[in-house]
């Protein structure tokens, strides 16, 4: 079993974690067991009893990995959220019309999204639901096209459609369109009638809005999309309803 987790990164650090815990509990109590003349004579004895006793509880190393985890979560969610706090009008406030929801809500939540990613469109029926049972919440989408070519013209129009005020109508009728393709796309502008000419002059803010969000959401250590800013929390994953409802809950306890 020592060799299965040792064999990962997170084992390692598990491992290292347990051992320096144990040990250094251990060489406390040696310590004043002993005069300290004797106790770094010692230390190499109290290693190998640190070492023996890893080995013949091996089951201690799993409850060490998950504070490890807890522990290394609850740091990346403080560091995040201070990028947050410090980019606040680049994250919650829209570009645009690219919102939905309540423009006084109580709880903003941001989602990160591609128009060419799967999970992103398996979520819009928790999004709709969403919208539809909290007349308390907004929602910010925020362009974070990562995927393909098509990913960052279908952004660079949604960006567009936001700029002219259409940006909700677009959306749907992009995934509405099914495969992301030059024609969808093509097709979706017209149905909403879209101004190219203004798409086309909006070019330097959008190209600057999405370089934005890419360095953003890097700083921020979101590892794929969707992505959510719900208060402060971020989680990188396509979620359920429940599990929104339960993060904006969250998020309204806090204030």
């Amino acid at each position: 079993m020592i060799e299965r987790i040792a064999k990962t990164p997170l084992g390692l650090a598990g491992l290292a974690l347990v051992a320096a815990l144990i040990g250094a509990a251990s060489f406390w109590l040696f310590q004043r067991a002993v005069p300290a003349s004797l106790a770094d004579v010692d230390r190499g004895r109290m290693e190998m009893v640190v070492h023996d006793y890893i080995l013949a509880h091996p089951e201690v190393l799993p409850e060490a990995m998950r504070v490890l985890r807890e522990r290394e979560t609850a740091q990346q969610q403080s560091e995040a959220g201070k990028i947050v706090k410090a980019n606040a009008s680049a994250i919650l406030e829209p570009f645009g019309s690219a919102w939905a929801g309540n423009p006084k809500g109580d709880v903003t939540l941001v989602e990160y999204f591609d128009y060419n990613c799967g999970y992103c469109r398996a979520s819009l029926p928790a999004i709709t639901q969403l919208l539809a049972s909290d007349p308390k919440i907004r929602i910010v989408y925020r362009e974070l096209p990562i995927l393909s070519e098509e990913s960052g013209i279908a952004a660079r129009l949604s960006l567009a459609a936001a700029d002219q005020g259409k940006f909700r109508a677009f959306h749907d009728a992009l995934y509405a369109g099914g495969q992301l393709t030059n024609e969808s796309m093509a097709a979706a502008a017209k149905s909403v009638g879209l101004d190219m000419a203004r798409a086309k002059a909006l070019a330097p803010r959008a190209e600057a809005e999405i370089a934005s969000n890419l360095e953003l959401s890097r700083k921020m250590g979101m590892t794929g999309t969707p992505s959510w800013i719900i208060g402060d929390k971020i989680i990188s994953s396509a979620l359920p309803l429940e599990e929104l409802q339960k993060a904006v809950a969250a998020a309204r306890t806090k204030g």
